[in-house]
């Protein structure tokens, strides 16, 4: 990858030089709206749905009028119809009573029998199954119930609080708990307010917490005390059903908090009925939901339990004795100043327990190590200045794992996906996926074959079968077709690669450009922003096409999108620079860049800049136009998270520390709010279950404290992700439209489509 860009060459000469915030540009943003842009890219990417243990798998071919459904078998080296499109649409027609065209059948997913002489399917919200050798079709049986056991004998419920069992053959029930209370329930998540909001009560209906062994013999759950718990109050200030409005109070652990939610494991047997409470310290619950990290072994003897503490400085893996309750750990991991939990978690149990593959950062990037079964390192199974960041099969017998990686191939964007394999006991990791490119990928249950999708945002997308063995493209399944995305005169966005504040580390971004750029004229520039530490975020597939970006960039802007010091993926040194630090968002590295942008491309006009961010980019939006008045003018935050004090500590604490110090309050925006000069839009949903609406409000009262002129939205009954909403949308185009081009907006501009929540 070259240093910064190449001067843009194969203009399309067919597209008409375009005016700028013009009502035909708004018209060809909204084509560009991800709901619109999906039909202009044909096969993006096979996602494959393997058949049970085997092998074989189907996909959905798209196809310029419908879609078609396509069996493979790999051994065979076949790729055809999965079955008669044409007899199954006349069978469904004659049941359905209305036309079924064999390109546009009812329903987009469905499950082979085992001898694939049959699928079943949802249809009208009932279960279908239909004989591939005759095309008979009729309602199956429904899916069991959340909750039944492998062997479909039993199937656990709560009621009143308390769990029970009922027995699927003769409906008898079985009273398995006696003292469950609301603040301290038996199998029970802590349920989010959207799910109370959907159905109307503080106490929805949320599925049973159980998780059953593969034998039927044993059930593992979780019992959550939150007495004492912090509380936020939700108010959906509009309810469609009612004048009156609702409210609902709901638990939302806090950073600060010095009690929280914490959860308990218990094991019943099937016969013995009583709990077997496993003795491990209650488990702190820093989010909605439940303790993650429960699995059981195949024989249904142990279970496996991942405990992370409440300032992310340890994690530990346990395995637990299902007979006694009694846990031995296996695994311990201590990080300095944490542990990050949000890279995943890289965790195989091998030789039915004797061996233990783990992923850990203890040598500053993060890397596969063999333990046995007590809890020792045998050995570092993958080691150098790159990150491995997932195990995607292991084969136990050849003493061989497959992992994804980034990094590793010298002069590449780093951020790129790369499939490897290499030994359990040692050796140097091979390259099975060559190509320049970002690698998705999907492997066959044993393992003997991946489906490889591999794409950048300029390169379109190509699938492909390969051999696991070597790597070994087996058969091209599709190749992106992108005609229609061409024909609208879209250009494609380009990576590039800059120095960072300090003049020496490389950053990596992507720009995107109007698609009837003309480069007599200026643009404005407008920067697209979110800098969570738990990622990084400049897109590294085909799938740029449709981001939001390119729906801004139409208007008359170029758009730029980069991952600065702190985000993820660089190793750790790179990454702690956002350590008690998520004020500075790596902005000052994205401003080095894109003057080094605006210098090799002298119609950038760094004097008109504008930011957007949603969620943790909301706050980083808002911050940037505080901290830099000089550089950004003009600022959209959404939903933003603007003093991590108030925001939840599932995430918070992971980057800014526990206990909460005098950091917190130094980096909020509500701290900072005197400093705004620029133009300021804040929009927040009053429903948003994930940062409460409270965030944006109390900045609001620190702006007005200040006297500071900005602007406001809240959206009634929007949840956290309205960042797809059309009305929103609008009045983010006509914002920067007025206050960066200095045009008025087309008047009563309606974007339709769908909303997001």
């Amino acid at each position: 990858m070259r240093t910064m860009l190449l001067p843009l060459v194969g203009l399309v000469l067919n597209t008409p030089l375009i005016a700028q915030g013009t009502r035909e540009d708004y018209a060809r943003a909204e084509r560009f709206l991800p709901w619109n842009a999906d039909s202009l890219v044909l096969n993006e990417r096979v996602a494959p749905r393997w058949i049970g243990e085997t092998d074989r798998f189907w996909y959905a071919r798209d196809l310029p009028d419908g879609t078609e459904f396509v069996l493979v078998n790999p051994a065979a080296g076949t790729l055809g119809p999965a079955f008669d499109h044409a007899r199954l649409a006349q069978t469904l027609s004659d049941v359905l009573g209305r036309a079924v065209e064999p390109n546009d059948l009812p329903f987009d997913a469905f499950t082979f029998s085992d001898a694939a002489d049959s699928i079943t399917f949802s249809l009208q919200g009932d279960r279908w199954s239909c004989a591939l050798v005759d095309y008979t079709c009729g309602k199956a049986q429904p899916d069991p119930p959340d909750g039944t056991s492998p062997d479909g004998k039993w199937t656990a419920f709560v009621r009143d609080y308390d769990l029970y069992l009922r027995s699927t053959e003769s409906g008898r029930e079985i009273r398995l708990t006696d003292d469950g209370t609301r603040d301290w329930p038996w199998a029970t998540r802590i349920p989010s307010p959207t799910l109370m909001v959907r159905q109307g009560t503080e106490e929805p209906e949320a599925g049973v917490a159980v998780a059953w062994s593969p034998d039927s013999r044993r059930l593992s759950t979780i019992r959550i005390s939150s007495r004492g718990a912090g509380t936020l109050s939700m108010v959906q200030h509009a309810p469609p059903d009612q004048v009156r409005p609702k409210h609902y109070t709901y638990f939302y652990p806090l950073p600060e908090d010095s009690i929280l939610p914490t959860a308990e494991y218990f094991i019943f047997e099937i016969g013995t009925w009583e709990p077997v409470r496993i003795p491990l310290e209650p488990v702190p619950l820093q989010y909605y939901g439940g303790p993650r990290g429960v699995q059981w072994d195949e024989r249904g003897e142990q279970l496996r339990l991942v405990v992370t503490d409440r300032g992310y400085t340890r994690r530990e893996v346990f395995v637990v004795d299902a007979a006694t309750g009694a846990p031995r750990r296996v695994i311990e991991e201590i990080g300095e100043p944490y542990v990050d939990i949000f890279a995943g978690t890289q965790l195989r149990f091998l030789a039915d327990g004797a061996e233990v593959l783990w992923g850990s950062e203890r040598d500053g990037w993060r890397h596969l190590y063999l333990y046995d079964g007590v809890g020792q390192v045998k050995r570092q199974v993958t080691s150098g200045e790159w990150v491995v960041r997932g195990i995607e099969h292991v084969n136990e017998q050849r003493r061989l794992v497959w992992f994804t990686a980034i990094g590793r191939e010298p002069g590449r964007d780093p951020y790129l996906r790369h499939v490897y394999r290499v030994g359990l006991d040692g050796g140097t990791p091979r390259l099975l996926t060559p190509e320049d490119a970002d690698h998705a990928v999907s492997f066959s249950p044993t393992g003997t074959w991946f489906v490889d999708t591999y794409s950048r945002p300029h390169i379109e997308p190509v699938s492909v079968l390969r051999r696991a063995s070597d790597g070994s493209v087996a058969m091209e399944l599709e190749r992106a077709d992108i005609s229609r995305l061409l024909a609208t005169g879209w250009r494609r966005p380009e990576p590039f690669r800059a120095k960072a504040r300090d003049g020496t580390t490389d950053v990596y971004g992507l720009v995107w450009w109007p698609s009837g750029l003309d480069t007599t004229k200026t643009y404005p520039v407008v920067e697209q922003i979110y800098t969570g530490p738990h990622g990084f975020f400049v897109p590294k597939t085909f799938s740029a096409y449709r981001s939001t970006a390119q729906t801004i960039a139409e208007l008359g802007f170029v758009v730029v999108q980069v991952d600065g010091l702190g985000t993820a993926g660089r190793g750790r040194e790179f990454h702690l620079y956002s350590w008690k630090n998520l004020g500075d968002g790596g902005i000052d590295d994205h401003i080095a860049a894109m003057r080094q942008l605006a210098a090799e491309h002298p119609f950038i006009d760094l004097t008109r800049v504008g930011i957007f961010g949603h969620s943790a980019g909301g706050y980083d939006a808002t911050h940037a136009i505080l901290t830099h008045p000089d550089f950004y003018d003009v600022a959209v935050s959404s939903a933003g998270n603007h003093d991590n004090r108030m925001d939840k500590a599932v995430w918070n604490v992971q980057w800014m520390g526990w206990p909460v110090g005098e950091h917190y309050r130094e980096q909020s925006n509500v701290t900072l709010a005197d400093r705004l000069q620029g133009k300021l839009f804040l929009a927040h949903g009053d429903v948003d279950q994930n940062v409460p609406v409270s965030a944006t409000l109390q900045l609001v009262n620190a702006l007005i404290a200040a006297n500071k002129d900005f602007d406001l939205l809240i959206l009634p009954n929007r949840a956290h992700g309205f960042g797809r909403d059309p009305y929103f949308i609008r009045r983010r185009w006509d914002f920067f439209v007025r206050h960066l081009l200095g045009v008025e907006p087309p008047a009563g501009y309606s974007v339709t489509g769908s909303v997001d929540n």
